[in-house]
């Protein structure tokens, strides 16, 4: 099967930790690599966004990059790029017609639009994934939301239009539900985690000590991008109630920039602030071959964000034998088992975060049970294969489903 990803604004080769390189990068480079394994042939589109690239990169065996010209050759916010999406879209259409992919599978919103636009006419059906919905934005966001004013419509629309959804969790669908989208025009297809490199085995990554050299009774971490919406604020709030216990940040700029970024600095005053600062660490931008040694040298991982749309962390340390505790949001709810693989608890409730470290770190046995269970659930939920098999049944069915127009180009 030929199928294009079309990922408007998330390389597979991006580096990721930056403004808008996060989940979405992984998930359609790992996606296209277990699907190429199986004998498809996958091209992702993404927007040219640098003149150096050539046109088209090899992403490995069965995948091939191919730049977008769409927009200035630079980095631009993904909320400034809508006006470049008839470009995209006219450029998709031109390469489909000389050879048509049997499905396209976008990702977010925009994406969606230009593979509507670019498929239009040539009968190859569109599967979605929005990664994220506005809807959901805006209601946590509210003013602070750069997100553009059309984009909400435009997601109903392209949820009415495309050939399926493909949600990555049980809460989109009730979100979609919402928004007019028949619950039986979607899919659910969870994000997946590489389970051969985040695992048990790997060994643990003993980042030095801090001030002084101190050790620390217990290693809480956590992962992410340095916004506002992540919740870092919560477990350094949470950190003040669980004595003898240390938390890393890993997430943002480099190292040597932290000290001009301005999420970081809010997060060292608010630690300053609260008794804790010789207690919580941010390690910056962390290079992805450490960050399994890193989960595996934590005796916990918190996942604190008031909204996500799936979260990959919590994935990567359930696959590293190591426990989760998770606000009880979004792709979480699928994901985390609650007092199985680790607990779930109430977003913006530092009181109920610190109550459930200090009862997991308090107890040996409950962190190795916990730990185990998570491996299980990674394995047997969360592979890249398993996310491959889900979705090769969604693109079987609305081939099958999608009538070809007579002349469409094959």
């Amino acid at each position: 099967m030929r199928i294009a990803m079309v990922s408007e604004h998330a390389s597979p080769l991006a580096a990721l930790g930056g403004p808008d390189a996060g989940g979405q990068n992984v998930y359609v480079a790992q996606l296209s690599k277990a699907l190429a394994r199986r004998g498809h042939l996958v091209t992702v589109y993404t927007r040219r966004d640098a003149p150096e690239p050539p046109d088209r990169v090899p992403f490995g065996p069965g995948v091939t990059v191919e730049h977008v010209p769409a927009g200035p050759a630079r980095p631009v916010p993904k909320d400034d790029l809508p006006e470049h999406m008839p470009a995209f879209g006219a450029h998709l259409a031109r390469r489909w017609t000389e050879q048509r992919p049997h499905v396209v599978h976008a990702h977010f919103w925009m994406s969606g639009l230009a593979s509507l636009a670019g498929s239009r006419g040539l009968g190859i059906p569109v599967v979605q994934t929005f990664h994220a919905l506005g809807t959901v934005k805006r209601r946590h966001q509210g003013a602070e939301d750069t997100s553009p004013p059309e984009r909400i419509d435009v997601e109903r629309r392209i949820g009415r239009e495309c050939g399926r959804v493909m949600a990555t969790c049980t809460d989109e669908v009730y979100e979609l539900t919402a928004m007019g989208v028949p619950p039986e025009r979607t899919s659910v297809v969870p994000c997946g985690v590489d389970t051969g490199e985040f695992s048990p085995e790997a060994a643990p990554d003993d980042f030095p000590a801090g001030d002084g050299g101190r050790r620390f009774r217990h290693r809480l971490l956590a992962i992410g991008r340095l916004v506002p919406r992540k919740g870092f604020d919560q477990a350094i709030a949470a950190l003040a109630e669980v004595p003898g216990a240390e938390l890393l940040i890993a997430g943002g700029p480099e190292p040597a920039l932290l000290d001009s970024d301005p999420e970081a600095r809010r997060l060292r005053r608010l630690a300053g602030e609260l008794g804790v600062a010789d207690r919580v660490r941010l390690l910056g931008a962390v290079p992805h071959e450490r960050m399994p040694g890193l989960i595996r040298g934590a005796d916990l991982v918190l996942s604190t964000p008031r909204y996500e749309p799936f979260g990959i962390v919590p994935l990567e340390a359930m696959a590293c034998g190591v426990p989760v505790v998770a606000t009880g949001v979004g792709g979480h709810l699928d994901s985390v088992a609650d007092k199985v693989t680790g607990r779930l608890v109430p977003p913006g409730d530092p009181g109920a975060l610190a109550r459930a470290v200090n009862e997991l770190t308090g107890s040996p046995e409950l962190l190795r049970r916990y730990g185990e269970a998570g491996r299980k659930r990674a394995l047997a939920r969360f592979s890249w294969e398993r996310v491959a098999d889900g979705a090769e049944q969604v693109y079987a069915q609305v081939v099958a489903s999608h009538r070809v127009p007579t002349g469409a180009i094959r």
